[in-house]
């Protein structure tokens, strides 16, 4: 039978467990960036490349004939140098075995943590702008999101707290909180974590605490992971990842820090959700990190690069929002136009050549404060080429 008088079967229609989600505004971004021939500021990831002795330690690993399935918790080198890392910088002391598991990057991390304490019914609250993962698997699990937004001043982003205690009922089972922001660029202090332990002091209210950008806050400040505070490591998990610390993003590993009790309902999901991650890497990055020095400098590696692009558009009609974190620096940009964001993302694209995120990308109600989000994890040649061009918006 010849391909012309093949039977034309139809593929059978499926109810979509997502169905208000398209591609992500970073696909589409990157792409536009690509067609134009853009500096692709949008999508958060580094144009340099990592430590070549990174690179030396994942052969050396693959040579010794570390390529089969690691342990599905993580290989228990890896687990006991981030217990030990935890415990340096903020004082708490996880056990590797039972409270520390390796994941395929962070947002597997934040997927599965949301799936083992999240059920039909439930509701999440969910601090926006938020990262655009969050919405997506909170609905994947059944759960509702109660988004509570960032109030914008002359401070930057911060959060309403007496708006969060508010958004509190009795079918609030997590709370998610992202710190260092992204997209703001924003941290939480002291007072934000205390504000946090008043509201969920007393509840069976959990946290997922979303720390991957932990290295990365500046001037001096400290990060205040939920790791310092007793009350809330209790209840929390807390998710790092190795892509953001060691320029590496894509090798998709990060992990899960957790009360035991919390770390095994994660581990069932966690088990056949990925099974393991991939051996080779976790082996180097476990020997990688017996000097701290590469994570201990980064505040400084990047601040010079969030300094460099800040100056940059100093003379610009682009106003600078505080970026006291991440690699993201936001700006407001009414005093040059008053399209939409997403439209004015597009045109800064194919007109100037500088590809941004629209910050209403991370709004569930697509809010539109006229702010852009630009990533300044770049070589500095890339930084300035983007910045002659965005001086003559």
């Amino acid at each position: 039978m010849s391909n012309n008088s093949a039977p034309d079967f139809a593929t059978p229609a499926i109810q979509s467990k997502l169905p208000q989600v398209g591609t992500t505004i970073f696909t589409l971004m990157s792409a536009l960036a690509a067609e134009k021939k853009a500096v692709n500021l949008g999508q958060g990831f580094p144009d340099f490349s990592c430590d070549p002795a990174l690179i030396t330690a994942v052969s050396d690993a693959m040579q010794s004939g570390l390529n089969q399935y690691p342990l599905m918790t993580g290989a228990p080198v890896l687990r006991v140098a981030i217990a030990k890392k935890i415990a340096m910088l903020y004082g708490h002391h996880y056990d590797a075995q039972n409270e520390i598991t390796v994941t395929a990057g962070a947002t597997q991390a934040l997927l599965t943590a949301i799936h083992c304490c999240v059920g039909p019914g439930d509701e999440v609250i969910v601090i926006e702008p938020a990262f655009d993962s969050y919405l997506p698997a909170i609905a994947l699990a059944g759960g509702k999101a109660v988004c509570v937004q960032m109030e914008l001043g002359n401070a930057g982003y911060l959060v309403p707290w007496e708006k969060v205690a508010a958004a509190v009922s009795s079918r609030t089972r997590l709370i998610m909180i992202n710190s260092p922001h992204n997209p703001t660029g924003s941290v939480l202090h002291p007072r934000d974590l205390q504000a946090l332990a008043d509201i969920v002091r007393g509840t069976d209210i959990l946290l997922l605490s979303d720390e991957v950008y932990e290295h990365m806050v500046y001037d001096g400040m400290q990060h205040e992971s939920v790791c310092r505070h007793p009350e809330l490591t209790a209840r929390a998990f807390v998710v790092s990842s190795f892509g953001k610390t060691y320029h590496v993003t894509g090798w998709k590993i990060g992990y899960v820090a957790a009360p035991a009790a919390l770390s095994a309902e994660f581990r069932k999901v966690h088990q056949y959700n990925v099974f393991s991650v991939n051996t080779p890497m976790q082996h180097a990055i476990a020997h990688y990190m017996g000097d701290p020095q590469p994570y201990l400098e980064l505040p400084r590696f990047y601040q010079r690069k969030r300094d460099l692009f800040r100056a940059g558009l100093q003379n610009t009609r682009f106003k600078l929002l505080p970026a006291d974190g991440t690699y993201f620096q936001c700006v407001d940009y009414r005093a040059i136009s008053d399209l939409p964001e997403s439209e004015f993302a597009q045109w800064l694209t194919t007109e100037i050549g500088v590809a941004a995120i629209p910050v209403s990308a991370f709004y569930a109600d697509g809010k539109d404060a006229g702010v852009i989000r630009f990533c300044f994890a770049k070589q500095d040649q890339t930084l300035q080429t983007a910045l002659e061009r965005l001086n003559k918006v």
